[in-house]
């Protein structure tokens, strides 16, 4: 599954760990991007689209 929103275009972010002693190590945050059935001019097709864009409405889902 791809890493990054079809629509916002957000994808992973890079951090770091910081543990107990405060070493530092590289990481990645990952978006949460799900897989849906999207409806687009009369065709259903599958999208990799994030919780946000799914929640404010900007993906017209198909049934």
């Amino acid at each position: 599954m791809s890493k990054k929103c079809e629509i916002c275009g957000k994808g992973q972010v890079a951090g770091n760990n910081v543990s107990h002693s405060n070493r530092h190590t590289k990481r990645t945050f990952g978006a949460n991007i799900q897989t849906v059935r999207v409806e687009e001019n009369g065709t259903v097709r599958k999208m990799n689209v994030c919780t946000r864009c799914i929640k404010s409405g900007l993906v017209n889902r198909a049934n």
